[in-house]
C-alpha cells in the first residue's frame, strides 16, 4: 500500500479553507497512486481552536465540514484530525483520529493522554478516550494515535496507549500518530530520540505527521516523518512549510522525503520567519512597520520581517533623538538599503521640546529621571503606531527575551506593537542570528553586531551600566525561566548570590509589563505569554 503523508497548514475555523485543503491534497495523493493519506491532528478546524469550542457554531461548521468530507472521500481513504461529540459524561467532546473510506468512518482514536502543561489546555475542552485503536486497512493492522498519545516516556501519565496497542494486537504492522506538536529550539532532537526509542522498544516502523504554520505566538514546525522499526529517519518532510511525501509498506521506502533537519540558529530563523508570515497574513495585514535604531534587536527584527514577507513589504524607521550618535543613523540607513527595504528619518527632538514644555510647570524643581528617557520611547511609539493606522501595516515591537525577562523595556513605547518578534529569543541568540544572516553576504551592519548594546536615551548609556553581561544574565534567564530552578541551585552553577537575587526580583516586579505586552513567537521550550501564567502581585521572592 502506498501511504501519502499531508503535512498541512490549517487556519482555525476557516473550515471551507481546511476542507479543500484536505480534498485537494487527497486529489493529489489519489493521482500518485495512494490508497490512503494521512493529515495531522484536528486538522478541520486547526490547532489549537480554545475557547472557540465552547461556541455552537463552531462546532456546527466544524460537524457540516466533516460531513462533506466524508461523503467525498472513495477510492483514496485518509485518516484526518476532527472533533467528535462525546455522549457520556465529562466533557462534550473528543479530539479524535478519523479513519474515513467509502463514505463512512472506519476506525475512530480518541485521544487519551490530554496535555495541561505549558501551552497546553486540553482537559479544559476534551473528554480522554478510553481504548487504544488498531485500524484493519488494505491488509495491514496499525495503531492510530493521536500526538500526545506516544509521549507517555517524556510526560508520564497513568496508562501508556502505545503499549495497550501492542496487548490488544501484537501482530501491529506499524504506528501512525497524527499531532499539532508546536516548535522550540531543541525540539527536533527531541522528538527523533524519544520516537526512537518507541520504534526500538516494540520493535514498529512509525508513520508521524505534524501540522505546520504559525497560529498566534506558536509555530508548528511539520517535520513529518517516517521512522523505521530501529528507529532511524528513513525520510521526512521539510520543516515550516507544507508538504506531500509518501510511503510504501511493501518496499519500506520513502519518495518525496528529505533528510532529518538538526536543531540549529536555522530552524530559529525559520521558525521566526514562518510564525510572522502566517500571523500577518491569517489577520488580513499584508505589510510591516518597525523602528530601527541602529542597534542589534530592530536589525534583526528587520532582516526577519523582509525574509518572511519581501523587502516591499517592510518599512523602517529611524527616529534620533538629541542622544543618538550619527554612527547608529548611518547604520540603520545602511541597513536598510541592504536589505532593499522602506526607509523614513522621523527626528523626535521638536516632539521632545514639545512635551517639555506642556510638563515644564509640574516638573518645576525636578532633576531628570527615567521619567524623561521613557518619554523619548514613548514618543517613538506614538510615531509608529500613526504609520500602522495610516498605511494599513503591523507594527513590529524589536525586544528580546533578556529584555522582556527583566523589564528593560517601556510601556507603550518600545513595547508597542501587535507582534513580538524577538521577544522569546535571548540576547546572546539574537547576535547567533545576527551572523547566521550575514553567512553568505553582510545584510546586518558589521558595526551593529560588534558596537556594546545602548538603548541611548541619555548620553554615554551602555545595556551594561544597568544589567549583567548578556553571557552572564542569559543562562540564569534559562535555569529560572526554563528549567524552573531556585535561587540556590542557580548560584551552585558558579553565579554571584547577588547577581542571581537581582535577576530573579527585577523578573518577578516586571511581570505587569509583559502582561500587556504584544504576542510574541514562541522559540524556547518557555516562553512569556499564556504558556506561562504567573501573579502580577505575589510575595514569593525565591
Amino acid at each position: 500500500m502506498k501511504i501519502a503523508l499531508a503535512q498541512t497548514d490549517p487556519l482555525i475555523g476557516a473550515f471551507d479553507r481546511n476542507l479543500a485543503m484536505v480534498l485537494d491534497r487527497i486529489d493529489q495523493a489519489r493521482r500518485a497512486g495512494c490508497r490512503l493519506v494521512i493529515f495531522p491532528e484536528l486538522t478541520l478546524c486547526g490547532y489549537p481552536p480554545q475557547d472557540l469550542l465552547e461556541r455552537p457554531a463552531f462546532i456546527e461548521a466544524h460537524d457540516r465540514a466533516l460531513a462533506e468530507l466524508v461523503g467525498r472521500v472513495s477510492d483514496t481513504a485518509c485518516i484526518v484530525g476532527a472533533l467528535e461529540h462525546c455522549s457520556g459524561p465529562g466533557k462534550p467532546l473528543h479530539n479524535s483520529a478519523l479513519l474515513i473510506d467509502g463514505g463512512r468512518v472506519l476506525f475512530r482514536a480518541r485521544k487519551q493522554l490530554l496535555p495541561t502543561y505549558d501551552v497546553f489546555d486540553e482537559a479544559r475542552y476534551f473528554q480522554p478516550g478510553d481504548s487504544s485503536t488498531v485500524a484493519a486497512f488494505a491488509g495491514h493492522h496499525f495503531g492510530l494515535t493521536v500526538c500526545e498519545d506516544i509521549w507517555h516516556e517524556a510526560h508520564p501519565y497513568g496508562r501508556d496507549p502505545v503499549a495497550d496497542l501492542l496487548a490488544a494486537c501484537p501482530g501491529l504492522d506499524f504506528l501512525v500518530n497524527i499531532s499539532a506538536s508546536p516548535f522550540h529550539h531543541g525540539k527536533l532532537g527531541e522528538r527523533r530520540q524519544l520516537f526512537g526509542r518507541l520504534c526500538r522498544k516494540h520493535g514498529l516502523p512509525l508513520l508521524y505527521v505534524n501540522q505546520v504554520g504559525g497560529q498566534d505566538s506558536l509555530v508548528f514546525d511539520g517535520h513529518s516523518m517516517v521512522m523505521d522499526a530501529a528507529g532511524n529517519v528513513i525520510g521526512a518532510a521539510p520543516g515550516f512549510r507544507e508538504h506531500l511525501f509518501f510511503f510504501d509498506t511493501a518496499s519500506r521506502q520513502v519518495t518525496g522525503g528529505t533528510g532529518a533537519d538538526d536543531d540549529s540558529v536555522a530552524q530559529v530563523v525559520a521558525a521566526l520567519c514562518l510564525g510572522l508570515r502566517d500571523y500577518l497574513h491569517k489577520t488580513g495585514f499584508r505589510r510591516a512597520v518597525l523602528g530601527l535604531s541602529g542597534g542589534i534587536d530592530s536589525a534583526v527584527t528587520a532582516a526577519i520581517a523582509c525574509r518572511a514577507l519581501g523587502p516591499d513589504n517592510v518599512l523602517c524607521v529611524a527616529m534620533p533623538s538629541p542622544y543618538t550618535s550619527r554612527a547608529s543613523v548611518d547604520d540603520a540607513r545602511q541597513l536598510a538599503e541592504n536589505l532593499g527595504c522602506g526607509f523614513e528619518l522621523l527626528p523626535i527632538e521638536p516632539a521632545m521640546r514639545a512635551y517639555g514644555g506642556i510638563l515644564a510647570p509640574v516638573f518645576a524643581g525636578l532633576d531628570q529621571d527615567v521619567t524623561e528617557q521613557n518619554l523619548q520611547a514613548r514618543i517613538r511609539g506614538n510615531l509608529l503606531m500613526a504609520l500602522s493606522n495610516k498605511f494599513g501595516s503591523l507594527l513590529l515591537s524589536t525586544g528580546n527575551k533578556s529584555e522582556m525577562a527583566v523589564g528593560y523595556c517601556t510601556l507603550y513605547g518600545d513595547m508597542s506593537g501587535g507582534l513580538a518578534v524577538l521577544a522569546d529569543v535571548p540576547k546572546v541568540m539574537v547576535y547567533e542570528i545576527a551572523r547566521y544572516l550575514n553567512r553568505e553576504r553582510e545584510v546586518i551592519v558589521e558595526r551593529i553586531i560588534t558596537r556594546p548594546p545602548t538603548a541611548e536615551l541619555k548620553p554615554g548609556q551602555l545595556d551594561q551600566d544597568d544589567l549583567p553581561p548578556y553571557e552572564i544574565l542569559d543562562p540564569i534567564l534559562a535555569a529560572y525561566l526554563e528549567e524552573q530552578l531556585g535561587i540556590d541551585d542557580i548560584v551552585a552553577r558558579g553565579f554571584a548570590r547577588q547577581t542571581v537575587e537581582d535577576v530573579v526580583r527585577r523578573i518577578r516586579i516586571n511581570e505587569f509589563k509583559r502582561k500587556q505586552a504584544p504576542l510574541g513567537i514562541k522559540v524556547t521550550s518557555k516562553a512569556f505569554g499564556y504558556g506561562r501564567r504567573y501573579p502580577v502581585a505575589q510575595g514569593f521572592t525565591g
